[in-house]
């Protein structure tokens, strides 16, 4: 969430959470450095899809797996919210907390609305909406709130352009009523009343 992966030519002094270099037979290192220590470097000798962490991870966003017959048909026996639902890893990966908030909120669906009781319809524009969610981030170069830069040390500007996350009791940028929060899942949660039903 907070760490950054870095390519060094020649490395500088190791900094207060720097955890590892990769050094390459080319004298290229690979730095990781990790404030928070949400991340993991774990070495197998197997091939990666067969790592207990890995193993039972749902498809990437941008696969031709994760399409709205698999996102409907994967969430009919579910009746946790769709936005958690959204966020677990096994469903599909990438969807974090932010880029949850603002897919749904382009779909038009409530976050709270149980993911079981979300037609074919939504889930069609829902699967299209994480899409547009993840790929308007990535050109953006990801959303900085803390300390989050890319692998240039750049800040993400994503963050500007945010429909619902972050903006309790701003005006919705479509049709002006507040933003609402709440909580799911121990995670902040964001939501047009009007827009998202």
């Amino acid at each position: 969430m907070t760490g950054s992966l870095r390519v060094y030519g020649v490395a500088p002094a190791r900094r207060t959470h720097d955890h590892i270099d990769l050094e390459f037979a080319n004298g290229v290192i690979l730095r990781y450095h990790d404030p928070r220590r949400f991340g993991a470097m774990l070495w197998s000798p197997a091939a990666a899809g067969e790592h207990p962490l890995l193993a039972a991870l749902g498809p990437e966003p941008f696969s031709p797996a994760f399409d709205a017959a698999y996102l409907f048909a994967s969430t009919r026996k579910r009746n946790t919210a769709i936005k958690l639902a959204l966020m677990d890893n096994k469903l599909v990966v990438g969807a974090g907390n932010i880029y949850a908030n603002e897919a749904l909120f382009r779909a038009g669906i409530r976050p709270t609305r149980a993911a079981n009781r979300v037609s074919r319809e939504r889930v069609d524009r829902l699967v299209a909406a994480v899409r547009e969610t993840l790929a308007a981030a990535i050109a953006k170069g990801g959303s900085t709130l803390r300390d989050y830069v890319d692998s240039d040390g750049e800040p993400g500007y994503f963050q500007l352009e945010y429909n619902v996350y972050g903006r309790e009791g701003e005006p919705c940028r479509v049709c002006g009523q507040p933003i609402r929060a709440t909580r799911q899942g121990g995670r902040a949660t964001y939501y047009c009343r009007a827009c998202q039903t």
